[in-house]
């Protein structure tokens, strides 16, 4: 059974950087899409970044060139750095792994960004 466990959220000033970890146990972490989600109060939960099995990545549009998805295959980790942190950065930051029909979910860590 895979589990995730985010860790790295805190609270921080605008214009500050963050890196959150997702620790990966189970399965066999190099075949999953890890992607990062985050939910803001009052909010949908959105996609912020995507990185494939071979590295691609994606992004949403209000964290391009702020934000970097990455992973460590040999430490079953996904990493998201961010960086330039803005107010609107402000959630609940969670982990996903996705390969074929299997779906995980992390716990969460929470961001704030204050002003």
């Amino acid at each position: 059974q895979v589990q995730l466990v985010e860790s790295g959220g805190g609270l921080v000033q605008a214009g500050g950087s963050l890196r959150l970890s997702c620790a990966s146990s189970g399965g066999i972490f190099s075949f999953n899409t890890m992607g990062w989600y985050r939910q803001a109060p009052g909010k949908q939960r959105e996609l912020v970044a995507t990185i494939w099995p071979g590295g691609n990545t994606n992004y949403a549009d209000s964290v391009k060139g702020r934000f970097t998805i990455s992973r460590d295959n040999a430490k079953n980790t996904a990493y998201l750095q961010m960086n330039s942190l803005k107010p609107e950065d402000t959630g609940v930051y969670t982990c996903n792994g996705r390969v074929g029909a299997r779906n995980t979910w992390g716990q969460g860590t929470q961001v704030t960004v204050s002003s």
